[in-house]
């Protein structure tokens, strides 16, 4: 296959592509003419442009290329750009033909200003002949296209930038020689590109593909950075930008680690050199820039032959065959002795005996790498093909004033390639007759473990899968089974503790509070209610005596509350009231659980009408029954309530000089006496009940 290389970009490119097409196309014949721009012919793509592009195309010039692929395979072309000055294309004009030679046919021809072809231009079989032709002219950039075999139908051209494919994540393939394009990228790995980046230009600075075979590449879009870097890298330079809406970066195979030098890895023995510049300085001082410096970053002297000429060497010993993808150099990094090396070849070797070059593919001479452009920073070019070697020797052909270099090489280990499965054969294995002796397995070798990319996940079988799942689950499951007992117990513990407080379950205590409300002075009961509480010890006292008894009655308008030695009961009062509103009754929380007629007669008897107020009440032995019957005036009657009679036994200072019981009163303020005597009979007043 020929091909007509350009290395670089620019003027400068531009008159060595002569040469080299006119060199390649008397050898093999691949293009012809004096009209023929920077182009390149890959085994499988390629990229043509018109002499001059991207400015205008010389006067009376003419190019022919012709393109082959494998046999069995079509070429299909894009074009990029197409401008030529002519309106019936008889002078200005290209022209696309199937085949080569007196044999071939026309495809289709073109020209014009401006024109946009969209589709894919394909031939019908594996070789096609391109034809450029100019006569006089003032305007028209020429025309610039990419081609490849069918088997790519989704080829792009060199200037398709990142921005015209919408798409989050898409794939692309890229034709060969996309560096002769003039286009900028700005940016670089792993930050990303702005996404007015050319793709395939971008891919060739990223080391994806290579500018002389192409390839496919897999593009990711995502949200742009406020500032893009500038590198120079596989001949490639790209500017620096400033904050975009969005970029792209390259999903690669990830062996572009570092392989050790930087980072202490490789030991200052496996760094060996042709020669070392010893230099003394005034005062006997000595500047030895051995090959240990050789370490990118390294704040040291870098590696520096005893005399600068092309035969000298850096070398270095990975200790182990490794798959080596991209090299990292730097000049001197010492702003007194600017020196750096413009450009290198590389060299490898399994055996450090046997030494073999670089070549990119399909190419038969030895690549030269493009260098530093000055001793500060960095410059980076990939290896496409990769390199797989234990020895890598570096060899400066050009250098600014001295030779000086620093290094990183970029890589990975390579995979260990997994044996196919044996079969067992019994006739083969057939244990030996008795009586024979096995000799030792001297000649066996213990085969090499398959050592697997540690950063893939490794293989997980099913029952370490489904254990994975059930662990968190189980342990979820006794979570919430222990903590729905502790709340349960918990629960059960306040429950029990809230009912110890009075020592009485919920339907006792409510009764027995309300008819207690009704023994005690309204002021206690005004201000305190709420406030009321008994020890359990109190309790447990009173119910030693005897069981409390409970107050049911029928429902009745008042009730009368039986308590002695206390004149006077505040704002509450047991009689009932005349007929319409009296202003004397302003509490409306009226008695609500009289006592039982079996037992106390319903109301007390009304009061003369010369008598106090209000009835005097008389202390009902809440702990037992009176032991004379219903008579409340028998001194047997066995009180349990001791605290409370001491407590009720004050009286009224005011209404000491009184009578004892009080009549009801009229709305007027008299005394009114009733014929209904539906009130209990009160006791004499020199009578007290006996507490016990």
């Amino acid at each position: 296959m020929c091909a007509a290389v350009m290395e670089g970009r620019g003027p400068a490119g531009a008159v060595v592509l002569s040469i080299l097409v006119i060199l390649t196309a008397e050898g093999c014949g691949a293009q012809k003419g004096d009209g023929c721009g920077p182009s390149v012919l890959g085994p499988s793509s390629g990229t043509l442009s018109s002499l001059g592009y991207p400015r205008t195309y010389p006067n009376n010039s003419v190019c022919e290329w012709e393109i082959s692929v494998p046999l069995g395979n079509r070429i299909h072309f894009r074009f990029a750009v197409l401008d030529i000055e002519d309106s019936d294309c008889q002078v200005n004009y290209l022209r696309l033909y199937h085949g080569v030679g007196a044999e071939r046919s026309e495809i289709v021809k073109y020209c014009g200003l401006g024109l946009n072809i969209n589709e894919l231009i394909e031939s019908t079989g594996s070789k096609v002949t391109v034809q450029f032709m100019s006569g006089i002219h003032h305007t028209g950039r020429g025309f610039y296209l990419s081609y490849s075999s069918t088997l790519h139908t989704d080829l792009i051209t060199c200037v398709d930038k990142g921005s015209d494919f919408p798409e989050a994540e898409f794939s692309k393939y890229c034709p060969a020689g996309c560096l002769t394009s003039t286009e900028e990228i700005s940016g670089t790995i792993p930050n990303g590109y702005r996404e007015s980046s050319p793709l395939c230009v971008a891919a060739v600075h990223a080391g994806v593909v290579s500018n002389m075979v192409g390839g496919r590449i897999s593009v990711v879009s995502s949200k742009g950075i406020p500032h893009y870097e500038s590198t120079l890298a596989n001949n490639v330079t790209s500017t620096g930008g400033t904050l975009s809406n969005s970029l792209f970066t390259f999903k690669t195979n990830g062996c572009y680690g570092t392989l050790g030098l930087e980072s202490g890895g490789v030991a200052d023995t496996q760094i060996s050199a042709s020669s070392v510049w010893n230099w003394t300085i005034s005062g006997g001082q000595h500047n030895v820039w051995a090959p240990s410096g050789a370490r990118l970053k390294k704040a040291a002297l870098p590696w520096a032959p005893a005399h600068s000429e092309r035969q000298q060497w850096l070398q270095v010993d990975l200790k182990r065959q490794k798959r080596i993808t991209g090299i990292i150099t730097t000049g001197s990094t010492q702003r007194e002795f600017q020196y750096y090396v413009s450009a290198y070849r590389v060299l490898h070797s399994n055996s450090g005996k046997q030494w073999v070059s670089y070549r990119e593919a399909n190419s038969t001479q030895d690549k030269i790498f493009q260098g530093n452009i000055n001793y500060l920073h960095e410059v980076r070019n990939n290896f496409i093909p990769p390199i797989e070697a234990r020895f890598v020797r570096i060899n400066p052909t050009s250098w600014h004033q001295r030779i000086a270099l620093k290094l990183e090489l970029l890589g990975c280990q390579i995979p260990a390639v997994r044996s196919e499965p044996r079969t067992f054969n019994p006739a083969r294995h057939a244990p030996p007759p008795a009586g024979t002796k096995r000799p030792p397995h001297v000649s066996q070798t213990t085969l090499t473990p398959d050592i697997r990319n540690t950063t893939m996940p490794p293989h997980t079988s099913k029952d370490v899968a489904l254990a994975a799942v059930l662990v968190p689950v189980l342990v979820m499951v006794l979570t919430a089974l222990i903590l729905s007992v502790v709340c349960a117990w918990h629960w059960r513990n306040r429950k029990k503790s809230s009912e110890g407080t009075y020592d009485l379950p919920h339907w006792d205590r409510t009764d027995w509070w309300k008819s207690m409300k009704q023994l005690l002075p309204s002021k206690m009961v005004d201000s305190e209610d709420s406030a009321v509480r008994y020890s359990s010890s109190v309790v447990g006292r009173l119910a030693a005596r005897g069981p409390v008894p409970r107050l049911h009655a029928e429902p009745a308008e008042y009730a009368q509350p039986l308590v002695s030695g206390v004149t006077t009961l505040g704002a509450r009062s047991t009689f009932k009231p005349d007929e319409g509103p009296d202003p004397g009754y302003s509490d409306p929380d009226l008695y609500d659980a009289p006592i039982s007629p079996d037992v106390y007669h319903a109301y007390a008897e009304p009061l003369p009408a010369s008598g106090s107020e209000y009835a005097t009440p008389i202390v009902v032995d809440m702990g037992c029954h009176p032991s004379g019957g219903s008579a409340l005036n028998q001194a047997t009657t066995v009180c349990g309530f001791k605290a409370a009679a001491a407590l009720l036994t004050q009286t009224d200072s005011s209404q000491s000089g009184r009578s004892v019981y009080d009549t009801p009163k009229n709305t007027t303020g008299q005394a009114t006496p009733t014929d209904d005597l539906t009130y209990q009979v009160p006791q004499s007043s020199t009578q007290k009940p006996e507490l016990g």
